[in-house]
């Protein structure tokens, strides 16, 4: 039994009993632990040890969609559910490696047969009275990839139906509770943000002169903005937002009782609210000729990472 040490050693193991080591082990540990106040107190905890494990999600980019399973889970079914869990393929190491032991795992269960798997993160899933650290993974399959029916072991008791749904449908699934295992949520959602995340356009910032070299002339302030919205319904066409920071920004100045262009509430409004429109943003389109007000737009997008372009073609479709 290993003692956790910090700055200072705060547990101190006093007597550890086994309480059943029928199919796992399951002891009760009575310790002595060093509170933050500096005070010593004794307490006792039943841990049960069922040994680290790894589970794994397989997806296909091109058809968006994960390879899941279905099993019975008799805690589950103690509990009030049904008991048929959706999941992501998963077993115990039991003295393997992760990468070698889940290799095995998903082809046992799933029938498909994967090459290079990816490390995602590790977990305790239930730290308060279980040891079990969980190694994550993911990897991509082909439909050629399976390479036998799955479903488990029938000696260990595992009679696995094996799912290949559309990630889409997989987090409906998880929103209306039909998918409630933890470790499979963890895996479907870092699909959703890392591995397929939803196609969408960008809201593009068009960044331009307003007021630089007009003299503060009103037609050529408005040829500025026409200029600029000249390459709105171009990005519009290809599948993003574009926005005009002067759309927002010249009415709020209004509201906030701004006569002029230049005059005290407009200096203290105008760059700031396209400052913060910015954060709002993903990407600039900075057009046009001399502009320290653009530029300075430029200089904040690339501060908050964001894409800056400087012509239509360098955008894709959305």
């Amino acid at each position: 039994m290993r003692e956790e040490n910090t700055e200072q050693q705060r547990v101190r193991i006093q007597a550890v009993v086994t309480l059943s080591h029928d199919w796992y082990l399951l002891q009760k540990t009575t310790f002595d632990y060093l509170r933050r106040d500096g005070q010593w107190q004794t307490q006792t905890r039943e841990t049960y040890d069922r040994g680290d494990g790894a589970t794994i999600l397989l997806y296909n980019r091109q058809k968006r969609t994960v390879i899941l399973i279905r099993q019975f889970r008799f805690p589950t079914y103690r509990e009030g559910h049904d008991g048929f869990l959706i999941e992501s393929a998963a077993g115990l190491l039991e003295q393997a490696s992760p990468e070698q032991r889940i290799r095995a795992e998903v082809e046992e269960e799933t029938g498909y047969k994967v090459g290079q798997v990816h490390k995602v993160f590790d977990a305790f899933m239930s730290p308060g009275s279980v040891t079990e650290r969980l190694h994550f993974f993911v990897a991509e399959y082909e439909p050629s990839s399976r390479v036998s029916d799955g479903g488990g072991l029938v000696h260990e008791g595992e009679d696995i139906e094996v799912l290949e749904l559309p990630l889409a449908q997989a987090m409906q699934m998880v929103a209306d509770g039909r998918i409630c295992d933890g470790k499979t949520i963890m895996l479907l959602q870092h699909a959703q943000l890392h591995l397929m995340p939803v196609k969408r356009g960008l809201q593009i910032l068009i960044a331009g002169p307003y007021r630089s070299g007009t003299g503060d002339d009103p037609a050529l302030m408005a040829a500025n903005v026409a200029a600029m919205e000249a390459v709105c319904l171009p990005l519009y066409a290809q599948g993003h937002l574009p926005v005009l920071g002067e759309w927002l920004a010249l009415p709020m100045l209004a509201l906030a009782g701004s006569r002029q262009v230049g005059d005290a509430v407009y200096e203290e409004l105008f760059h700031p609210h396209a400052t913060r429109l910015l954060s709002h943003c993903d990407a600039v389109l900075r057009i046009g000729g001399a502009s320290a007000g653009a530029d300075q737009m430029v200089v904040v997008a690339r501060s908050l990472g964001l894409a800056v372009y400087f012509s239509l073609e360098e955008i894709t479709q959305a």
